[in-house]
This record gives C-alpha cells, structure tokens and sequence, in this order.
C-alpha cells in the first residue's frame, strides 16, 4: 500500500510517501481501508520513539477486514475514528484500528468531512465537559472559538444549554464566532478581553501563553479553567482549578458527536483537501495562520464509500 512515513522528527522534509506492506490484524482489531485522513498541526513532532512513523490519526473509511474475536463489527461498515497516538496513523491506505475505537461515522457527511471530527470533536466535548463539567445556563468563556477545536467548543456549549462567548484574533472571526452560536463574541486584538467580558464559570483555552494567563481575573468564585494549548503556569493553579490534557480516543463520544452531527446541532469546518501524494503540502498548509478548518488527505475513492 502506499503509505505517508515520517523519518526524522518535526520536518517537512522528513516526510515521504513509500510502499509498504499492509499490515495484519491481531486480536482485538480491525483492518480500516481509509478514505480520508486528517492532520493536526503539530503532530510530526509527536512519534519520537518510533521513527519511521505514518501521521495522521483521525480518520474516515470502511472495514476491509476484522480479527476473528471483534464480533460487534461487520467487513464493509462505515466508521471513524481516533486513534492511539502510540501506533502508526492513517496517513496510509490502510490502517490497523482497535475495534473498540472504531464507531460509526455521521450519515449526513462524506468521508472527508467525517475525517475532519474526531480529534478536534473529542477534544472539545472533553474539555467542555468531563474535565470542566460544564453545565445549563453556566457562562463558559472559549478562547479561539472559530479554531479547529474551538468551533466544535463553540457549537457543543451551545447545546449544552451555556452561554457562551467566544473570543477571536480578529474581527472576521467575531462573526464566524456569532455564527457557530456564541452569545457574545470579543475581537482580541481590539480589546482586552478581561475588560470587554463579565465573570464566567468556565474558561476553555485552546491559545496558551498570556490569554491563559489572564483568564483567572474572570473566574467567579467555583471556576474553572480547562486549557489544551499548554499546561498553566503554577501561579494560575494558586488562583483557579485549572486542567490540562491530551485528548484520548472514545467510541462513545464519537457515537454521540455523529448523532449531533446527523441532527445538525455539529457541522465541522474543512480547510482544504490534498491527495495522499501531495502529503508535504498538506502538512505545510497545516502549520499556516489563518486556516479555517481542518486540513484532510483523501486517500480513498468516494464514490466507493462503505454502507
């Protein structure tokens, strides 16, 4: 199959696409045929102990076949996935899964769209609300809210029951922001935004550096600050309870996330879309401000798309 293989660490130039054998299920798993894959940013920098590495771990594809003990699983479906971080990605025709990871993905979306979901989706639906327990009628305060994590934010808080509001780098995205279904949205580079918003329940930062640092000022007393852009400075720990982590795979938040995007209260923002061979593009566009979206490989036929 042909595969993406990132030799050496961070470069673009380290990427390459090669031939390499298919690989085999073992128990527990199953063999994806991928249709599309999406990329994130900073992930070449991430398979440093196993070099060389396929990126990529968020996918959309069908199962081309299945270890002889996953039962809940049929040749042919339609899924998606994320997967673990500690194995090779997606960035290939194939790839071998968990089948406990594997859900099935949204009716309403093409493959490329699907691939665009998993990482960015989970990522928000945890910060949101297993770690910042985010609950109706809180006021939740999402830095970055048209970003590739903080537009599902956006949306999810939203239908959560908050009151949300969104800050942005620039005014375009003040509108993107209302449009995902903030409450309020602030320009940052207009106006401080500790000035500009009154007191919130819950941050979700996905900036970093001097916004989280600021943010405690708008805490009410039982705040919270979820970040996953870095861990908080210790001094912010003396004011807040603050958290940091790394998203982690689930079947069944993606379950429900494909219900919310089947009902339409979860739409996921695309970028831009290269072919498998045009791989180092895609990764270089990755790393570029201004992107709205998800950037995705498509590596399979659509008009071949699974049940």
């Amino acid at each position: 199959m042909s595969a993406v293989r990132l030799h050496a660490p961070g470069g673009l130039e380290a990427l390459a696409i090669e031939r390499v054998e298919i690989p085999q299920v073992g128990a527990g798993e199953a063999l994806v045929r991928v249709h599309s894959a999406a990329i994130t940013r900073d992930e070449l920098e991430w398979p440093l102990e196993r070099l060389p590495a396929i990126p990529s771990y968020e996918l959309s594809g069908e199962i081309a076949a299945l270890a002889s003990d996953v039962s809940d699983l049929a040749v042919g479906d339609a899924v998606w996935a994320l997967t673990g971080f500690d194995r090779d990605g997606a960035a290939a025709e194939y790839v071998v899964v968990p089948a406990s990871l594997l859900a099935p993905r949204p009716r309403t979306l093409g493959h490329v769209e699907s691939a665009g979901v998993p990482l960015a989706g989970l990522t928000a639906w945890q910060g949101l609300f297993d770690h910042g327990r985010l609950r109706k009628r809180e006021r939740v305060l999402i830095h970055g809210a048209t970003g590739g994590v903080g537009h599902f934010a956006t949306q999810l808080a939203r239908w959560r029951g908050a009151y949300v509001i969104g800050t942005s780098s620039s005014e375009a995205a003040v509108e993107d922001a209302l449009a995902l279904g903030a409450d309020e949205a602030v320009d940052r580079s207009a106006v401080r935004f500790e000035e500009a918003v009154e007191a919130v329940d819950l941050v979700f930062d996905t900036v970093g550096g001097e916004v989280l640092a600021r943010s405690a000022a708008l805490l009410r007393g039982g705040g919270r600050i979820v970040s996953v852009a870095e861990e908080p400075p210790p001094a912010l720990a003396e004011k807040a309870e603050v958290t940091y982590f790394v998203v982690e795979p689930s079947r069944e938040q993606l379950v429900e996330l494909a219900r919310l995007v089947d009902d339409g209260t979860v739409r996921p923002a695309i970028d831009s879309v290269f072919p498998l061979a045009e791989a180092r593009s895609a990764f270089e566009r990755s790393m570029m401000p201004g992107k709205r979206g998800k950037v995705v490989l498509r590596i399979g036929d659509e008009r071949h798309s699974a049940r």
